[in-house]
Order: structure tokens, then sequence, then C-alpha cells
């Protein structure tokens, strides 16, 4: 074990940023034009650091697994983005926004970075905007703002439900404007299978072509992953079925750390399962809890009426309603932290007051708000004495214009109208807080080798604030590589081109090559999602919203048992010199089967709660995380020795300086 160097500049924390970047080395705009990039997702973090990248003069080329860019995961992103410019002037800072992230994470992340993501964050509001993306305007003309969980200002910019979308049209367009110029390679339909290491350097990547199955060998002097996180290894979770952790493991095992794999965030706001023929969930953005209120039936009996169908939950009186999250944090109420929501949406479903046919939903209710906007646009209007239908109507269309595309498409999924009867909702997987490690530059413990994005570990601690993940991807990819990958690159001005006949290149390939005709030659008799539903069971299970040792140990076991099942019975039909997507799967559920056990031996070894690390011996009284802090304040990074099971640890102790390290209330 070894204590990692994060490379954390010195000075005061509010200078720090600035002095690294007068510290660090620049690349004259001459030699930029020689040096070559690989970036390696094309999401928000990805396409924004491939298009500055490529602004800046590099010669940049881009891989994604989609057929266009615009189709990353990124789009996905509802609710907004987060950034401390205070319009509303209700008491937020770069500061106010530092330390709700660090609280937010539970005090499990470096102080340092998520103090440089504060401070840029205003400047991704004026990029986007200046590339025309369409935030919501106030009637003045100035970005309007909501709030978010775990905080208590109003910083969230948002463009109705489709934030993610419009932000990555327009890094999409920064990068069509480099492709144009000549400045950006686009390879679509590439899937990166190996990382290229020469002389200690990243050197480049080996990809395969979707569409005719041929490997392929790109060099470059760095390397950037922008892929995104690991949420598909528990099967069913709110990414798109494509998400995958190959990139990042395959770099963890060329030498990169993967940092604090059981960091994965349970999302409360998602539409419920509804059966095993499911490929995927659904999420309904945090933002509705800005004005849905979450409840369950008071009485069990209530309850069991409601699942079974023999009462409507408008038919439930107010006082026969528990509204849990206003009761029992009522400084917050329904805008708390997603882990704090989740866990208390899990106590009250396994306690038997659960809604749906399974037991496990709860309402997420828009009545009240629906009146309240009514009533206010009545007086606005000075509609006298309007009928409760009329108030009802004005709050629809105030709600309809705030999430509307949200209601629609609940609606379209589940086929009830959230504007008469209240959402169902249930946490399900959403977004990784772990990641590969990398220090503050953003790069990996491999020279040369870079991670952006939810990709990598660094600003989230154990659990993700609710529109943070778009701040961070845009964060590092227009404002903080660019930066530091200069430094790096300013040993390589008199390089040259990397050959891609080194011998290093020909020995990654015939790897893959191998990997690709063992799956394809395999004579097994089980789908490759067979073991993928598989591995998503025992994940959820035993290590999904809450762990103990003992399930910890049982899946550690069970997933080295189903892994040896994969390369004996897995079948893959066709061939890999064809478009075969069973291939492609089975590449990435292999990574998932190896990930899924570093996963549980990383929950087992942190022997406290924090976040979205929630283990069952290690709980208050009222059934908040325990942490602990004089044991687990450290950052954990696992280094790859030919098999998950010989992981080696390494500690990056977190220090706090500027802010109090207590007990994390919301109440």
């Amino acid at each position: 074990m070894s204590i990692l160097n994060s490379k954390v500049p010195s000075g005061p924390l509010s200078e720090k940023w600035t002095k690294h970047k007068n510290d660090i080395n620049l690349v004259n705009p001459a030699n930029k034009r020689n040096i070559d990039v690989i970036v390696v997702g094309t999401g928000l973090a990805g396409g924004s650091a491939a298009a500055t990248l490529a602004e800046l003069g590099y010669n940049v080329k881009t891989f994604c697994y989609q057929d266009s860019p615009r189709r990353a995961h990124s789009i996905a992103a509802q609710g907004g983005i987060n950034a401390a410019k205070n319009y509303q002037g209700d008491g937020d800072s770069t500061y106010r926004l530092f330390y709700d992230t660090i609280k937010g994470g539970d005090y499990r992340s470096r102080e340092e970075n998520v103090y440089r993501l504060a401070e840029v964050s205003a400047n991704i509001i004026d990029q986007c905007v200046a590339q025309g993306v369409p935030f919501a305007r106030e009637y003045g003309g100035l970005l309007d703002n909501r709030s978010f969980g775990g905080v208590l200002v109003s910083r969230t910019f948002y463009a109705k439900g489709q934030t993610g979308q419009q932000l990555l049209l327009g890094a999409y367009s920064a990068m069509n404007r480099q492709i144009n110029r000549g400045k950006i390679k686009s390879y679509t339909r590439h899937e990166m299978l190996d990382l290229v290491i020469v002389d200690g350097k990243a050197r480049g990547i080996i990809a395969r072509d979707m569409v005719t199955g041929e490997l392929e060998r790109h060099s470059a002097h760095a390397v950037v992953i922008a892929t995104g996180g690991y949420g598909n290894v528990f099967y069913l979770s709110t990414n798109a079925m494509g998400s995958n952790v190959t990139a990042s493991w395959k770099i963890h095992k060329r030498g990169a750390f993967f940092a604090n794999p059981c960091y994965t965030q349970i999302h409360p706001t998602c539409i419920p399962v509804s059966g095993d023929h499911q490929s995927k969930l659904t999420l309904m953005s945090e933002s509705l809890r800005n004005d849905g209120r979450i409840w369950v039936p008071k009485k069990q009996e209530d309850a069991e009426a409601i699942q079974q169908g023999k009462l409507k939950p408008v038919d439930l009186a107010e006082e026969d309603r528990d509204y849990y999250l206003e009761r029992r944090y009522p400084s917050f109420g329904n805008l708390v932290p997603r882990d704090v929501a989740s866990r208390a949406a899990k106590e009250r479903c396994d306690a038997g007051f659960g809604v749906n046919k399974t037991g496990e939903a709860v309402f997420l209710d828009f009545a009240a708000a629906i009146m309240r906007y009514g009533k206010e646009v009545a007086a606005v209007e000075h509609i006298e004495n309007p009928s409760e239908e009329k108030i009802r109507e004005l709050g629809e269309k105030v709600i309809e214009t705030k999430y509307g595309n949200l209601f629609q498409m609940y609606e379209k999924i589940v086929d009830e109208n959230p504007y008469k009867t209240p959402m169902m909702i249930y946490p399900a997987v959403h977004y990784t807080m772990g990641g590969v490690w990398v220090d503050y530059n953003l790069e990996t413990t491999i020279p040369g080798c870079y991670c952006a994005g939810e990709a990598n570990y660094s600003d989230h601690g154990a659990n993700r604030l609710g529109a943070s993940a778009l701040m961070q991807g845009l964060a590092d990819g227009y404002f903080v590589l660019p930066y530091t990958i200069g430094d790096y690159l300013a040993d390589d001005i008199r390089t040259g081109p990397i050959s891609t006949d080194l011998p290093e290149f020909a020995e990654a390939e015939k790897n893959i090559q191998e990997q690709l005709d063992k799956l394809i030659n395999n004579e097994g008799s089980k789908s490759v999602d067979h073991f993928h539903k598989r591995l998503g069971k025992i994940m959820w299970n035993k290590v999904g919203m809450s762990r103990n040792e003992k399930g910890l140990k049982e899946a550690i076991s069970e997933i080295r048992e189903l892994r040896e099942a994969f390369w004996k019975d897995v079948r893959v039909p066709g061939d890999y010199n064809e478009v075969n997507p069973e291939l492609e799967k089975a590449m990435r559920v292999a990574d998932f089967l190896e990930l899924g056990e570093l996963f549980a031996i990383d929950a087992l070894h942190r022997n406290e709660s924090c976040g979205g690390h929630f283990r069952e011996e290690y709980q208050t009284e009222e059934g908040e995380a325990l942490r602990d802090d004089e044991n687990f304040m450290y950052t954990a990074a696992w280094e790859f020795k030919g098999d998950p099971g010989k992981a080696v640890l390494h500690k990056e102790e977190l220090n706090y300086e500027n802010i109090e390290v207590k007990t994390r209330s919301y109440k």
C-alpha cells in the first residue's frame, strides 16, 4: 500500500487554482499543431474537452460507440446544472456551493477539487449561454433557477426537463466546428477495447470498428477517458443500455487505480420496476421534488387497499397521509439529498407502507402545488372567487410549463395522468461517484492518461448532489483539462508522431483479438443477458441500497462463480467481422463481472456508512449513516494485480482545512 500524491498546489484554498494555472507549463500554439490527443467518449465531459482542445490547436481524435455524439447518455439528464451565480439573491456563493458539495458527499471528497469546481461553475453558464443553450428565463430576462436536494438556495439552471440534451447540443456544436476545421477526427461506432502504453506513457488505444468488426490502432501523445459511469453493473439502472465500464476498466487493468467503486448513487425518484421484462429504468427528475410532496399512507391497511386497487390515493384524507420526509427532516423536507431520500423510501416500503402491487413505491404528489400556483395566477389575473376547478386548471398550466415533458413521459410509461393522481416512484441505481482515481490535474496513475466527468471519482465523495453531474462534466472539459493536460504535453513538443507499428500496439491488438476469438468460438448455451441479469440481482440484493458483511462476502463468492460460468457457458452468435451487438455486450459484461467483485470488496473493507455506501452494521439509532472519520477518512484506490480479488489498496488521506467536519444533518 502507498499514500497517493494528489499533486494539490500549495497556498490558500481560494488561490490554489489560479496559482496552479500560473505555475504550470504551457505549449506554444505552433507546437500544439504537432501534438495529438485521443478523447474516448463524447458526452458532456468528452465533447467539451475535445472541442476546447481542438480550439486550442491540438489534433484531436474522438471515439464513441454511438452513431453520433448526440446520443451520449448526457442527453438524458433532466433537471439542471448548478452554478454559484446567486441570481436569486438568496445568499449563494462559491463557498456555499463548495460547502454544500462537501457536506452532500458526506466528507469523502477532495477539498481542493471541489472548491475549484465551485469556482469555475459560473463560467460554465456563460460559456453555454454564448453557445445558445436555451436556459429558462425569468420575466425580467435573467436566467431562472430552481432548488435541488441538499441545499437551501436556488442555484440550478435548467432548460425545462431537457437540460442535458441542450447542454450536449452546445458541446456537440462546438465539436462540429472543429470537425469542419479539420482539427477533430470523429470516429463514431467505434469502441475502445484497450489502452496502449509505450515506455510507461499512454500513447494510444485499440478500437473496434463496430460496423466492420475491424480492430484499429490509434496513436496519440495523450489519452483522455470520458466514458461515464458504471451503474449498469446492476443491469437495471437509469443509465442507457449501452453505458458500460469497459474503457475505465481497461485502463485500470493497465495500471490506473480505481477509486471508491462502492460509492454508487441510488436515485429516489425513478419509475418503479414493473417486472422481469425490463431492460432499464426511467428517471423522474429530482427537480420534481421542488413542488411534489412525497408520502405514503399512515395506516398499513390503507397501503394494502391501495396496492390491491380498492382505494385511490386521491381519496385518502390528508390526515391519513404520512409526508415522511417533511416529518423526519423539517429543515430540508422533500429536498433532502438523494441518499437520504432513497433510504427513507426503502424504510417505509420495507415496513409495509409501499403503494404499488409489489409494495415498492411511494407517492410523489403535485396536488398542493397545483392549487397553490392556481391561486397565485388567479390573484395576478384578478379573477374574483374562482372555482376550485378553475384554480386547478390554472395551476396545471403552471406545472406544465415547468415540468411538462416529464409529466408527459411519465404518462406514456405508466398510463396514468400525474396531474390527476400522484406519481409512483422508488429508488434505483443512477450515478456512480466512484471511478478512475485522478490527481488535481485529472491525470490517472498512468502518465499521459487523463480521466474526466463521471468516469473519474474526484468531486462528489460518497454522494452526489443533484445537478452537479453536468457541472463537473463541463468544468472538467471546458475549464480544467485544457489547462492541466498542457503541463504534461509540454514535454512532447519534439516527440513527433507516435508510430502504430510499435510492438506495444501489436501486443495490445493481439490480446483483444484473442478475447474476441474466445467469445465467438465459445460453445456455450446461455445468452449474454442471462449472465448480466444474474449479476444485477446479486448486486442489487447484496451490494445495493444497504449492505452487510454476510451479504457482501456472499456476493464476492457468487460473482466469482458467475464469472467462471460466463466464460464457460456464454453463447455469442455471429462473427466478429460484422455488426454484432451480442459480441459488444459480451465484452462489456465480462468487464462488469470483474468490476462487480471489486465493488463488493471495496464495500466490505469500508466498515462505516457514508453517503451512498450504507452498511447496516453502522447506523445511528434513527437509521442514519454512521461515519468512522478516525479510520476511514480516505479515498480507497485499488491497483489491479491480475485478478479483482487480488487488488491492492492504496489510500489518499482526506484533509479538511477549510471546512468543519461534522455529522451530516438535514433536520
